[in-house]
């Protein structure tokens, strides 16, 4: 009798899989990058054992190759997921995403006499530390801790 484990979501043809997400991210990572308004398979899992998290979330998406402004997105609320991108079953790139030296239209303004709070405009934020998560908005200079933004 032999022992075999199988995998706990099924592989994929072509398309990008999110691992090593937070467990309680998981949901917030699917919700950020719009993938219930998808038309294509998307396979959610959640509370997976992670020697790395102690439990982990994983999304797998087919036909779907997310852009850098999709990733720079997913860096505020999952710094350190990891995307593969597979094509014909095989993964072809795999790479940790990092948050950006820069945010643009990301994230909100905790300043509310901010002028990004107070005309049509975009944000913009300079990431100065990124080890602990600093963030500071280029037009009012209010630095403020990225797991504690809002995502636009």
């Amino acid at each position: 009798m032999q022992n075999k484990k199988e995998r706990l979501v099924a592989a994929i043809e072509n398309g990008t899989v999110i691992d090593h997400i937070p467990a309680e991210k998981t949901f917030m990572v699917a919700n950020l990058l719009g993938l219930l308004e998808l038309q294509t398979i998307v396979t959610i899992g959640n509370n997976y054992a992670s020697n790395k998290l102690g439990r982990k979330g994983i999304i797998k998406v087919e036909n779907k190759f997310f852009t850098n402004e999709e990733i720079s997105r997913l860096s505020v609320v999952a710094p350190n997921v990891v995307l593969s991108i597979i094509k014909d079953y095989e993964v072809v790139e795999k790479k940790t995403v990092e948050t950006p030296d820069e945010l643009r239209g990301i994230v909100k303004c905790n300043n509310p006499k901010c002028i990004t709070n107070n005309e049509p405009m975009r944000t913009v934020f300079h990431v100065v530390d990124k080890s602990n998560g600093v963030l500071k908005c280029h037009y009012c200079d209010v630095e403020q801790e990225i797991d504690k933004v809002e995502v636009v």
